[in-house]
């Protein structure tokens, strides 16, 4: 019989943490803390597994083999997640109707004096998050025998109370826009309490009075992770509980938890992992959710290149969350370094999608122009619908992408060309697909060709 891996100290950036000797605020009464010498013979036990590869074998075990792609309805979650749950006997309550009626459901897990609110999908364009919640559920769920990983989850269920609230702008999802049914912007809405989706948000953490919430959203994907740096993959933020930006102990819980998520994704996401503006807004749920006395934690997916469908960040969301959660169990986050969180860059936008520089430009009845062009994708992560953004000299222009195109021409097909006008001019905003070649002629060797569907090799 092979024996068990031990599964107690495989997961959890709270051993990496302590294992890296990371200092910080002193351990509060609030739960144990794991000793660092303790913490460093546990990981060493772990069979060459790092924490963060536990998390991403996990990730990769139990994903929900139902949902594949980002875009998915209220409906196909829960009947790929309400079976797992109920099997499981997990609490499932319906909290709420979003405007259109569509159920607005938590999955409660554990039974730990520590309790975690996690909500994802307030925008319903943005379900990276969700995706993981499922994986979670999927692995939470589990009954099998000799499981390498018991130890961690009856830690976890022991130690926390997690509440799941995912999906909350169902009506959003279903067209996969940003706002609700009636146009807000339900992450603008923890004032006023205008809608459904946002009352419902608020009755769960004043009836559950949670210690720690997870602020689950996607962000821009041309967002870079400091003036010069690569396309952002993470973003955090400790949001502000004021327009002073101060720290009490709420936040400071949160700014240590930030650090340990910090921690968890740099050893996958080194350099990409950013800081979301700290600016504190009066109407946004996080904010007011540090003022309510939840220490809250906002985590942005950004895009990753080859993940036209968030799939690697869907791992490495569950695997930074079980991480989060274990650190949680065993306190220690609080040894984490307020540094690793503070030295993260700023986002910075203002990104092209795809810059393409020192072509000729052959245009029809005009000689071939020396230019760079810009170009917007209408789906920015699967790089899909180009659109010019500017043309001209673009040398200190900022893309996520490059195209290094000198002595190339690019060819526009003549359908992206403006029939207003002047017939075969090439128009900013308008979508366009470009053939690069070799040579000014039509018939010269294809080098590549970008489309509306996507930037790719030329046959």
């Amino acid at each position: 019989m092979r024996r068990k891996r031990p599964a107690l100290v495989c997961a959890g950036v709270a051993l990496l943490s302590a294992c890296a000797g990371l200092s910080g605020s002193p351990a509060s009464s609030e739960t144990p803390t794991l000793a660092a010498a303790e913490a460093t013979a546990a990981l060493e036990m772990c069979c060459g597994d790092s924490a963060i590869g536990v998390g991403l074998r996990i990730a990769a075990d139990y994903k929900e083999p139902s949902i594949t792609a980002r875009r998915f309805t209220h409906a196909q979650f829960w009947l790929a997640v309400e079976p797992m749950a109920e099997y499981a006997r997990f609490n499932v309550q319906t909290v709420g109707q979003s405007s259109q009626g569509r159920a607005l459901r938590t999955i409660t897990v554990g039974r730990g004096p520590t309790r975690v609110l996690l909500w994802s999908q307030m925008h319903g364009d943005e379900s990276t998050a969700t995706m993981a919640m499922a994986d979670l559920v999927r692995w939470f769920a589990n009954t099998r025998a000799e499981d390498r990983d018991d130890a961690l989850r009856e830690r976890l269920l022991s130690q926390l109370t997690i509440v799941l609230l995912p999906m909350l702008n169902p009506d959003g999802a279903e067209l996969f826009v940003r706002e609700s049914a009636v146009g807000v912007d339900i992450n603008r809405d923890a004032r006023r309490l205008a809608t459904p989706e946002a009352r419902a948000l608020k009755s769960v953490r004043d009836r559950l009075q949670p210690q720690f919430g997870f602020n689950l959203h996607d962000q821009n994907p041309r967002t870079r992770a400091g003036p010069n740096g690569p396309q952002a993959a993470i973003a955090l933020l400790a949001p502000p509980y004021d327009s002073t930006r101060g720290y009490n102990a709420v936040r400071e819980r949160a700014r240590l938890l930030a650090a340990t998520l910090a921690k968890s994704f740099l050893t996958e996401l080194p350099g990409r992992v950013s800081r979301y503006d700290d600016a504190f807004n009066p109407r946004a749920f996080g904010d007011l959710m540090q003022q309510w006395g939840t220490s809250t934690v906002l985590i942005e997916s950004g895009a990753l290149a080859a993940d036209p469908q968030k799939q690697r960040l869907r791992s490495l969301h569950v695997a930074a969350l079980l991480s989060a959660f274990d650190a949680l169990a065993t306190g220690a986050y609080q040894g984490a370094s307020p540094v690793l969180y503070e030295q993260l860059p700023y986002n910075v936008s203002g990104a092209s999608d795809l810059l393409i520089l020192g072509g000729q430009l052959v245009l029809p009845n005009t000689p071939p122009t020396r230019v760079d062009l810009a170009l917007l994708f209408d789906d920015a992560v699967a790089k899909v619908g180009a659109r010019v953004r500017e043309v001209g000299d673009l040398s200190d222009a900022v893309a996520i992408d490059t195209l290094q195109a000198e002595g190339l021409y690019l060819h526009v097909d003549p359908a992206s060309l403006t029939r207003v006008g002047l017939a075969g001019m090439l128009t900013v905003g308008a979508p366009v697909t470009l053939f690069v070649r070799r040579g000014a002629s039509a018939n010269s060797a294809l080098v590549q060709t970008i489309t509306g569907a996507a930037a790719s090799d030329g046959r």
